[in-house]
């Protein structure tokens, strides 16, 4: 866990020089689509979404350990081979969390935060949710119990490809190429973070896109409609506390 922590602060500089430089580029093309207050709102709320991180890992080991204790059938020893192997497993994961955070409307909660934001830009992967702790979805690594994958690959992978996945948030970046038949994009992210219609509830892989594919919940970017950000009922404030909290209040609300 002491490993995670110092690799995550690593992690966190190289983000904060890639969103200068994006800011950078973005004034210079004219194009600057990084708000000074919904820079500050995300950023705090990934402060805090740092803090809840330990918890919420903490969560998956002990849940992860007794899922092994049950259910292992063999162990995998720590090679390359078992980083790919625990990488495709996350990936899964991933892809499963992000379909039930959009379709369980109490589960949106947590992720509705980090579509709030109505730009599109490398600062708004960092605004995630603070309730990130409350993990229900620990399950969805049986298959990694099954093999026993150990624990410490499955952490540094989940941070693997939290990075990875910052890259793809920019409207700088067009299409790249055959890339676009096997890895998440930006544009294949632009899609999923646009709320017309055609949009909504579509893309949610995480580094590869064939489970969208597979799963047939896959959209391509379409130059017409061009994607507008944010969500159906927008939180209007950069108040952090707010936006983590708005999506349940309104639940509340409206039952």
């Amino acid at each position: 866990m002491e490993e995670y922590g110092e690799i995550l602060l690593i992690v966190m500089l190289l983000f904060l020089v890639l969103i200068i430089l994006g800011k950078t580029y973005g004034a210079y093309k004219r194009e600057d689509s990084v708000p000074i207050m919904d820079s500050v709102s995300s950023v705090s709320s990934s402060i805090a979404n740092a803090g809840t991180d330990v918890l919420r890992l903490s969560i998956i080991f002990i849940s992860f350990g007794l899922m092994v204790s049950k259910m292992a059938v063999f162990y995998l020893e720590t090679n390359i081979f078992t980083y790919l192997v625990a990488f495709i497993i996350i990936d899964f994961y991933g892809y499963w969390t992000y379909f039930i955070a959009h379709q369980v409307n109490f589960s949106l909660n947590k992720h509705a935060i980090h579509h709030s934001s109505e730009e599109f830009n490398l600062v708004c992967n960092l605004k995630q949710t603070v309730s990130s702790f409350i993990n229900l979805f620990p399950f969805l690594l049986i298959p990694a119990a099954i093999i026993e994958v150990p624990i410490a690959i499955i952490v540094m992978t989940l941070l693997i490809q939290l990075f990875l996945q910052f890259w793809y948030h920019t409207k700088h970046i067009k299409k790249v190429g055959f890339l676009e038949h096997i890895l998440v994009t930006p544009s294949h992210y632009t899609a999923h973070h646009a709320i017309k219609p055609k949009y909504i509830d579509e893309n949610y892989s995480q580094i590869f896109i064939i489970w969208d594919k597979l799963f047939h919940a896959f959209q391509e970017e379409l130059e017409d409609p061009p994607p507008v950000y944010g969500i159906t009922r927008p939180v209007k404030t950069y108040n952090p506390i707010r936006i983590n909290f708005q999506h349940l209040g309104l639940l509340i609300s409206d039952t």
